[in-house]
């Protein structure tokens, strides 16, 4: 069978660039927000409100006994106490976090956990291990951010190896 005489060149630039290296990049705990910022079921919305704005998060993790028990986002304050109208103050997190979450675990492929993402409209999933011990908080304006840089990187490696070819290939 034939082949072009590019191919041996083009399967090395395949695994080494598209292969290993994008699978590394694509680690979700290099993605994520690790450690994810906490807060305890019994602290005020405006002291997890504070935590966000300080670390620039849009979600919590509500630990409690060292388990992940709920997570608080700027969805949940908006629709859960802005909307009520209830005291930042007066209101303890775990009254109005969304209670056991879904979550990604570590393993998970960053385009996989894109896709849950989008499909269930979360912005933000708890990166847990085998064990469900919470090990980050995955953003998806980051992973999206991520996928873009990949793909830039991938592009841009494509040309390269077509523009070395030369005029006429």
């Amino acid at each position: 069978m034939w082949s072009p005489p590019y191919r041996a060149e083009m399967d090395q630039f395949r695994s080494e660039r598209c292969t290993e290296k994008v699978e590394d990049r694509m680690n979700l705990l290099k993605i994520a927000r690790s450690p994810a910022i906490t807060v305890s079921p019994e602290d005020s919305v405006m002291s997890a409100v504070e935590k966000m704005t300080d670390n620039e998060v849009g979600a919590v993790a509500v630990i409690e006994n060292d388990k992940l028990r709920g997570i608080f986002t700027e969805r949940d304050l908006m629709t859960r106490v802005v909307r009520k109208h209830l005291s930042c103050l007066e209101t303890r997190v775990g009254e109005v976090m969304t209670p056991d979450p879904e979550v990604a675990p570590v393993e998970m492929d960053a385009s996989e956990a894109f896709e849950y993402m989008t499909e269930r409209h979360f912005r933000h999933m708890p990166i847990v291990d085998e064990n469900g011990t919470l090990l980050g908080m995955l953003s998806v304006r980051h992973l999206m951010l991520k996928i873009v840089e990949v793909m830039a990187h991938e592009l841009e490696g494509l040309n390269s190896y077509i523009c070395a070819d030369g005029i006429g290939g």
